[in-house]
């Protein structure tokens, strides 16, 4: 009939729940705000993020390589440097293509955790973060 379309249905899922990049990416991602060294943190931030890439937190853009060092510089010394918190993850990364999904958690020494946030990574072909949504699910207690 005119003006109908056709439907292809598959039996692939959507999502996917591994993928090669994915266990590589997210401890990486983890392990670099808690990098103390600063030299150590900017060489793990060029080979996570395109030289253009770009995190969107709170309204907030920070784009590059330098912006991003700077923010997660200060990430690092206000929550992570005194041992108050530890950077972790709750376990839940799924990706689908180029698309990493994973919540990432400030948790205190007991386990408890105090900050969460549901994290979107957007890969270029090379596999290096385009662009990184943090999108808080749980605020941090005032």
């Amino acid at each position: 009939m005119e003006g109908q379309q056709t439907v292809t249905k598959t039996t692939e899922p959507m999502t996917k729940t591994t993928g090669p990049v994915t266990p590589t990416i997210t401890g990486r991602y983890l392990a670099v705000w808690s990098e103390p060294d600063p030299e150590s943190r900017r060489a793990a931030i060029a080979g996570l993020w395109a030289p253009d890439g770009a995190e969107f937190v709170e309204g907030i853009q920070f784009s590059g390589h330098e912006e991003l060092d700077a923010r997660i510089a200060h990430a690092y010394q206000e929550f992570v440097a005194s041992g108050k918190y530890a950077v972790t993850s709750a376990g839940d990364v799924t990706c689908h293509d180029d698309i990493v999904t994973f919540t990432i958690q400030l948790t205190t020494p007991s386990g408890e955790v105090a900050w969460a946030a549901r994290v979107f990574l957007l890969l270029g072909e090379d596999g290096v973060i385009r662009q990184d949504y943090q999108l808080t699910v749980q605020p941090l207690a005032t």
